[in-house]
């Protein structure tokens, strides 16, 4: 049998015989870590039992690895499938991948689970692990994984298969009794599952159509370690805690109203100071950065969004059209076309350029009912949207200073954990989810890239989620207590651009069409609100708080003295109010606190002698007896440089 020769990362060039599996590598040969559980063979995610035949690049790799824990998250579904079909066999299973440290599984059940349920299907994942059973993996042709799995009455197994492209061969997992459809790669058996748990079930429609069959969908995570998992379920306590929707409805800052229509939040006084806070901020960064303020309808003909190449590909985030005067016309989903339009108006030369429009539109995308969540995903949005025209010349400078505009926002808000996600597109998919123009892909992902190396910006690819008509940076921020969010986007658009006919006078009279980048630094008002509820847990620092100070007099002999504070801090500009009803003082401060306001302003005999005011503030200890100008000049600075924290 001949050798092949391996170049294993970390350990270096050996030989091993032909057909020799990643498994039987780990076992010949030292310094490979035991805890590996997936590997990579030339960057490609592989089983540890698959054969290699060729020679390769090998890497392997723990569950504490990004691509490893996403392998562990997704056998642990196949695992808790397994356990459901032992404990209920008249189930029927559908499909189970891995999200963002959790994984589902959805399944056609007689009833819905229940919490004790969950526990005995727990119960019996520990089981299987226990019973270390191999994880292997076969190959099928479309003929025979249809009639294996018609055999043992998985229907919905039947359906995906007979949806795919003719001739495919599939792969299929088996573990036990135990096989499901799946691309892989898995974990090499189940004895590698230790340390799980189910989170929560809830209904689900088969392939999110609310038309289809019902489903119970069960939630759960999975980890290396015990100490990782434990770790991971008390950030999800912090975060009950934190949901934006809970603190939301206590702090008075939107609601929902079925009259009104799912995902289109009412926002209340309270809340409406957030979203004018955030777009003051935004005007005054984008101002300074020489963006021009413009405006445009909610309402557009449908011929727009053909010519933006809308219609073809985002029909399906769309509001059905409407018949106005015999023409079809949309809600907006989206500001391009109309800055596209915009920058048209007028003759541009090269000394226009960069020409930059900024707007907080307000934009309407038809989301599923059973996708909508609080403020994460809705149906009306107030997006903080922007476009770049400038020269090729120009791109990189321009798109590095969008990508630090990031950077201040994140340094304003004390995001400190960040990444920055170059969305690429997947040539398979030229013509059908990509505009089909090889070479400009290639050209300008390798500027994006570059420009990106350039500016010593860290970020990880990922191929098949650029927008259709050009690569991205999708910003992913971690909030205070560790939960990831899809933030803001940096996009290019080579393809827009020619559609719209976009052109300017170069210096040699000729006429050429500008790049565009599109950007969202803080993405929509209703996504990045809810993610600053949940990062600042309601306690929003002074410059952003809807309430900012409270004034507390001890009695009603005080409230005279407590108004004309009142009156004379809203006059400088602060977010102040007056309690005065007849409660004791301690039961005022507590009221204060549910509210999460920062600073209190508590006034008595001492106070009114002595013309001074008492400062109480939210997780100090110590108050401080001010007068009042030192007081209002101290809150005003701290307003203005829009601190995190005093």
């Amino acid at each position: 049998m001949s050798n092949i020769s391996i170049n294993i990362k970390g350990i270096g060039q050996h030989d091993f015989k032909d057909g020799v599996t990643p498994l039987e590598i780990m076992s010949e040969t030292k310094g490979i870590s035991s805890d590996s559980i997936i590997c990579k063979v030339d960057g490609t995610l592989t089983d540890l039992s698959a054969s290699l035949s060729s020679d390769c690049e090998l890497q392997f790799m723990d569950a504490k690895s990004k691509d490893g824990h996403s392998v562990l998250l997704h056998s642990t579904a196949h695992l808790m499938a397994q356990a459901v079909k032992r404990l209920f066999p008249k189930t029927k299973v559908t499909i189970g991948p891995f999200l963002e440290n959790r994984f589902y599984y959805d399944f056609d059940v007689e009833t819905p689970f229940t919490e004790d349920d969950l526990l005995k299907i727990e119960e019996e994942m520990l089981k299987i692990s226990e019973e270390n059973l191999s994880i292997v993996h076969e190959k099928k042709s479309q003929e025979e994984a249809v009639k294996f799995f018609e055999d043992i009455d998985e229907t919905y197994k039947v359906e995906i298969i007979n949806d795919l492209g003719d001739d495919e061969t599939l792969k299929v997992y088996s573990q036990g009794e135990f096989t499901d459809l799946c691309r892989g790669p898995h974990v090499p058996s189940t004895g590698v599952i230790k340390h799980f748990k189910l989170l929560a079930s809830s209904a689900a429609y088969w392939r999110g159509d609310e038309n289809n069959q019902t489903l119970q969908r069960v939630y759960g995570t999975s980890f290396q370690n015990k100490k990782d998992l434990k770790k991971y379920l008390l950030m999800l306590e912090e975060q009950k805690k934190r949901d934006h929707r809970k603190i939301g409805k206590e702090l008075d800052l939107y609601f929902f109203d079925d009259e009104v229509g799912p995902g289109l939040p009412l926002w209340t006084p309270n809340g409406t100071v957030l979203i004018d806070q955030l777009e003051a901020l935004a005007n005054e960064m984008e101002t300074a950065s020489g963006y021009l303020r413009v405006r445009t309808p909610h309402l557009t003909k449908g011929e727009l969004y053909e010519k933006s190449g809308h219609l073809d590909h985002y029909i399906s985030s769309m509001y059905s059209a409407m018949d106005v005067d015999g023409i079809d016309y949309y809600m907006k989903p989206m500001n391009c076309p109309h800055h596209h339009k915009i920058f048209a108006n007028s003759p541009k030369s090269y000394r226009d350029l960069p020409y930059r429009l900024s707007e907080y539109g307000t934009c309407y995308r038809y989301e599923k009912s059973g996708e909508l969540f609080g403020l994460m995903r809705v149906r009306s949005m107030q997006m903080n949207d922007g476009h770049i025209y400038c020269t090729e010349e120009q791109f990189k400078d321009e798109f590095i200073d969008v990508c630090n505009l990031y950077m201040k926002y994140f340094k304003i808000f004390g995001i400190e954990k960040y990444e920055m996600r170059l969305s690429l597109h997947d040539p398979k998919d030229l013509g059908k989810k990509f505009i089909d123009n090889p070479t400009l892909w290639k050209k300008t992902e390798d500027d994006v890239r570059n420009a990106l190396k350039g500016a010593k910006l860290k970020f990880v690819e990922s191929v098949g989620d650029a927008a259709f008509y050009g690569p991205k940076i999708d910003v992913q921020v971690w909030s205070s207590i560790g939960r990831e969010f899809t933030l803001a986007t940096n996009q290019v658009d080579f393809a827009v651009p020619d559609r719209f006919d976009l052109n300017y006078t170069d210096k040699d009279g000729s006429s050429k069409t500008p790049l565009c980048i599109h950007r969202a630094p803080l993405g929509t008002h209703e996504r990045f609100i809810g993610f600053l509820i949940e990062h600042f847990g309601g306690n929003f620092p002074l410059w952003l708080a809807p309430k900012q100070v409270t004034i507390l007099p001890v009695s009603d002999k005080y409230n005279e003295y407590a108004e004309s504070i009142t009156k004379e801090l809203k006059s400088s500009g602060v977010r102040a109010s007056l309690d005065s009803r007849s409660e004791k003082i301690g039961s005022k401060i507590r009221d204060a606190e549910m509210q999460k306001i920062n600073i209190m302003i508590i006034v008595g005999e001492k106070e009114v002698e002595n013309q001074t005011v008492t400062i109480r503030r939210r997780f100090v200890k110590e108050q401080k007896e001010l007068s009042l100008q030192e007081f209002s000049k101290d809150i005003l600075s701290e307003i203005k440089e829009r601190r995190v924290s005093n």
